[in-house]
């Protein structure tokens, strides 16, 4: 039986935990690198996340990711948090962190693009409305915005959707938190590593508000929000799972606008409606899909 069939409402919470928490995770960040170098955020974060997920593999008695499997979740947690979550780190340093989520939830195009799946006119024309609002919100910044920054935003969103389509096609194991574990101590791993070359752990001596903000990327940014990730990437397909990508700048907006004092107006509102109703067209549109990854039973959420 296809488990996202059987557990409908697990693939719902978990795109409601992308949708939301994620969202919130770009505030965070902006906190986080007041103190912390965008690797140092990577090593941090992802290493102690990736120890409690094994953990938590071991107590739900989760079998380990057979040998194939784990070379194609090293590669993912290097291209996903190695590096993707690394560059979105670097460039919310030179792009508010509301305009960062709109950038990055061109995801959806890049999944049409590059998933090879035949997408019907209904959901073409939800990605491309989608893909509109985004462009409304991102008309509303009145800052003079870093050309590098974006660049490299830009590669973050490529690199997320390669490694995210690189495990759909090769990740053939069960055990959630264990594929998530490996995943999040390479990328932890390739974070420390670069830490002599990139500035180390911190740049300015470390806030309460920094590190709060670590503490809340690693329970619920990566541990949370990223093992919610793995299920639904495994059980939608590409195009309708990567829509929550729409309304993560709808909770990082918010956020950046009440509590850094980022711009927010009726722009901003007219936007949010567009990219709503594109995600509205998108998910009826879409079938469910089955990889044979997926996890099922107990090895969910």
């Amino acid at each position: 039986m296809n488990p996202a069939q059987a557990h409908p409402a697990k693939a719902w919470t978990a795109y409601f935990i992308c949708a939301t928490v994620w969202g919130s995770t770009y505030f965070a960040i902006a906190l986080a690198i007041q103190s912390f170098t965008p690797f140092g955020m990577v090593a941090t974060r992802f290493l102690v996340g990736g120890l409690i997920a094994l953990g938590l593999s071991r107590v739900m008695r989760e079998s380990w990711p057979p040998r194939r499997d784990v070379p194609h979740l090293i590669l993912q947690g290097i291209l996903l948090l190695g590096l993707s979550n690394a560059l979105v780190s670097w460039a919310e340093g030179r792009v508010p962190s509301g305009l960062t989520a709109i950038i990055c939830s061109s995801t959806p195009i890049f999944y049409g693009v590059m998933g090879g799946d035949r997408l019907d006119r209904r959901t073409w024309l939800g990605l491309g409305l989608g893909l509109a609002g985004v462009a409304l919100l991102c008309l509303r910044s009145q800052q003079v915005l870093s050309p590098l920054g974006i660049l490299a935003i830009l590669l973050a969103v490529y690199l997320w959707a390669k490694g995210t389509l690189h495990g759909r096609r090769h990740v053939k194991g069960h055990g959630l938190f264990g594929q998530v574990a490996v995943q999040m101590l390479a990328g932890g791993l390739v974070g420390a590593l670069l830490l002599p070359f990139t500035g180390g752990m911190l740049h300015h001596p470390l806030t309460w508000r920094a590190g709060l903000s670590v503490a809340y990327l690693t329970l619920f940014g990566s541990l949370l929000a990223f093992s919610a990730y793995a299920y639904l990437s495994r059980v939608w397909s590409p195009t309708r799972m990567s829509t929550y990508n729409y309304l993560n700048p709808l909770v990082a907006v918010a956020l950046g606008s009440f509590f850094l004092k980022e711009p927010f107006g009726l722009r901003t509102v007219l936007g949010m409606v567009v990219i709503l109703g594109g995600v509205a067209l998108v998910q009826p549109g879409e079938k469910e899909t089955h990889s044979p990854s997926a996890p099922g039973g107990t090895e969910g959420l």
